[in-house]
């Protein structure tokens, strides 16, 4: 009898993955398949899941190099078509999906990731209405970022030159489409910006596909056009094709030749209005010319202006009424005021020191104040007597109270 192989855990599990690794069928298989467990493994960048059906669960791995090429984010309940290799994770003994490829079953990729960063963006609210600036009516420098050598880029100086000859343009040239784009578009947006070289800014390309209209549905890039202190208008493909940056700029605008139209007036429409203002001031000031005039001459026919010296007898006469009506009311306010004052005058005479003393009374005075009591004075003291008709100095030569009090 042949003695059986004993192997370790280490050997079986090797053995097992070289013979996984060596069918060249599971070397490159495709799945379709619904993502469940999905963990974003941010230190290294690695995407860990399983993928399922409605019977059988297999683990999955996608590392960083090829999960940074894709263009969306995987997430629980998606269903993907994913490319790899079938292979064993010896430690583990794990039998498991190592994968290349990944793109959405049904939705692009595309689709799929403007989706989710127009409603990532979308809360955090840098789309929001309030967030826009309106234009100015007559921006004098308008900065125009993209490439130098599209079709665009002519038709927006051509439209511009034609409609607002006043205006300066800069341009600012940059890759459209490519791995370099995005960086180009942010870093001319914040110069512009940084200089304040322009009054608007027309951001944009022409038409392509969702693939090179790509740039223009960069984060970074949707960030800086809604950062922008300068307004944008976003002019990316054709009238159908929306774009994030269509979303963060100010105004959006169908094609690069609608952004130079909305951009600035017509200076023809804009001539004709000022002259349409002219004529009609100018109608308004003769009106209000002839109606002044219609008014003055129907004052100079009134009998007052016939005649000046109405005016001055008018108004002489309104003074001698006014003048009587105030002698009148005087006279009658000073008899009201005699007839009130005769009687207090007759009590005050009673009262008067005066009307006493002319009765052969007199009041003595010492110090300069009037004594009303014998407890006043004392032997010696100076006192002053007054009559109706004089004063004596006398000197006290006894205080006698009286003893009846």
């Amino acid at each position: 009898m042949k003695t059986p192989l004993v192997l370790t855990v280490g050997q079986l599990n090797a053995y097992v993955k070289s013979v996984l690794d060596g069918d060249r069928n599971l070397n490159h298989v495709f799945v379709c398949a619904e993502i469940s467990n999905f963990t974003n493994h941010y230190r290294t960048g690695h995407f860990y899941f399983s993928l399922k059906d409605e019977t059988s669960v297999i683990r999955a791995v996608m590392f960083r190099s090829n999960a940074q090429r894709l263009k969306f984010l995987p997430q629980n309940g998606m269903r993907v078509i994913v490319r790899g290799q079938v292979s064993l994770y010896e430690r583990d003994g794990q039998y498991q999906l190592y994968i290349d490829d990944m793109q959405p079953d049904g939705l692009g990729a595309f689709n799929l990731a403007f989706e989710q960063l127009k409603e990532r963006l979308s809360k955090e609210g840098l789309f929001a209405p309030e967030r826009k600036r309106p234009l100015p009516r007559y921006p004098m420098r308008i900065g125009i970022v993209t490439s130098p050598t599209g079709a665009a880029v002519r038709d927006i100086i051509n439209i511009l030159s034609r409609r607002f000859p006043l205006a300066q343009m800069i341009l600012q040239p940059v890759q459209v489409q490519g791995e370099d784009a995005p960086g180009q578009i942010i870093e001319a947006i914040e110069l512009f910006n940084e200089k304040r070289a322009a009054d608007v800014l027309i951001v944009g390309r022409g038409g392509g596909s969702i693939e090179e209209l790509w740039a223009f549905n960069d984060e970074g890039v949707a960030r800086a056009v809604a950062s922008s202190e300068i307004p944008v208008i976003s002019a990316v493909g054709h009238e159908t094709d929306y774009t994030i940056c269509d979303f963060a700029a100010d105004l959006r605008a169908p094609t690069p030749s609608a952004a130079a139209e909305l951009c600035v007036p017509d200076w023809h429409a804009e001539l004709e209005r000022v002259e349409t203002l002219r004529r009609s001031a100018g109608q308004l000031v003769r009106r209000r010319l002839e109606a002044e005039q219609q008014r003055l001459d129907t004052l100079i026919l009134r009998a007052k202006f016939q005649e000046p010296t109405r005016l001055f007898e008018s108004g002489r006469q309104m003074l001698t009424t006014l003048e009587q009506r105030l002698c009148k009311a005087a006279a009658e306010r000073l008899l009201r005021e005699n007839n009130r004052l005769a009687p207090l005058t007759g009590k005050l005479d009673a009262l008067s020191p005066l009307k006493v003393l002319s009765r052969g009374y007199t009041i003595a005075y010492h110090e300069d104040r009037p004594i009303r009591s014998i407890s006043e004075v004392s032997a010696g003291d100076t006192v002053q007597l007054k009559w109706s008709d004089g004063s004596a100095r006398c000197e006290v030569l006894e205080a006698l109270a009286d003893q009846t009090c």
